[in-house]
């Protein structure tokens, strides 16, 4: 496990970044967590980016997400929808499966800028 107050000051840059529309910024605040803890640090890091998106006071599920047409999205569209699915469900063993799917197959750097990109939508929508 990371340091949480470590993960939270990465999770306020990748935001920040994202919100700058600074995609590199995104890639380099997660290549850091994976230079300092490994790859399980950087899926801590979008394990909290998911909890800004889902809020607080999540009731325990189990949860279905409904993504209507899912499976003709892109991939990083699919693994953000499963991986949101996976923390709505608190069930990070899923998270951590597709965090290493998506780096096995070459497609982790788009899925975390789409799961960046999600979360400042997010946040944008529920500011307004």
């Amino acid at each position: 496990m990371s340091d949480p107050l470590e993960v939270q000051a990465d999770a306020a840059q990748v935001l920040r970044s994202a919100f700058a529309g600074d995609g590199a910024g995104v890639v380099g605040a997660f290549d850091a967590m994976v230079h300092r803890g490994g790859v399980e640090a950087a899926c801590e890091l979008a394990w909290g980016l998911a909890a800004k998106m889902v809020g607080d006071g999540l009731a325990r599920g189990p949860w279905r997400l409904e993504f209507p047409d899912i499976e003709q999205a892109a991939y990083d569209a699919r693994w953000v929808a499963r991986f949101l699915s996976a923390y709505a469900n608190a069930d990070l063993s899923t998270a951590t499966a597709l965090f290493r799917t998506a780096q096995l197959d070459g497609k982790l750097e788009q899925c975390l800028l789409m799961l960046a990109g999600s979360a400042v939508a997010t946040i944008r929508r529920h500011t307004r």
